[in-house]
């Protein structure tokens, strides 16, 4: 029994030590490291949707590539056990989906897998964006197609031929 509460009590100790350290390694620099992998974050979803917007399917497969390496990179931090699980699962999706992208070359179905990725990309939009950015939620109201975009400007990324600036702005994070 006393083996146990001893155990007990240096498994504690161990914690509470290890909580003290992790908390005390947070250091300017490593804000402002994670700040600059939030912007590049948002810049290579961003150079993504220019991409389509322009119909250069290499751009897209170079694009989502460096957005899935960003991605996969990136730890979040401060959420609970429940927004922790939902925001590694809604990652780990995006990552699946920009691979997908990057073994495409047609870039139709390019921008049916961006319409999925854009979706869920919004959902986390908020633990991935620098604090200087401000995004905003976009759809094609005759498709309900949506995309994220760093400007209230519409351009569709999804007709950009025949219907660029077919769109509204639905929401915005600051």
């Amino acid at each position: 029994m006393k083996n146990l509460i001893l155990i007990v009590l240096l498994s504690i100790s161990y914690l509470s030590q290890a909580q003290t350290s992790s908390y005390q390694e947070v250091t300017p620099d490593l804000v402002e490291k994670r700040e600059e992998l939030k912007k590049e974050i948002t810049d290579n979803y961003l150079l993504l949707k220019n991409s389509l917007i322009i119909s250069d399917s290499l751009s897209v497969k170079k694009n989502a590539s460096q957005l899935k390496e960003s991605l996969g990179k990136f730890k979040f931090k401060k959420l609970k056990l429940a927004q922790m699980n939902e925001a590694v699962k809604i990652r780990r999706e995006i990552i699946e989906l920009a691979t997908e992208l990057i073994d495409t070359g047609n870039i139709n179905k390019q921008r049916n897998i961006f319409q999925t990725l854009s979706s869920k990309f919004w959902q986390i939009a908020d633990k991935l964006k620098a604090k200087n950015v401000t995004l905003y939620l976009q759809v094609c109201p005759m498709t309900n197609a949506k995309w994220v975009s760093d400007s209230d400007k519409i351009e569709n990324p999804f007709y950009p031929k025949n219907m660029l600036t077919c769109g509204e702005v639905k929401a915005s994070l600051k």
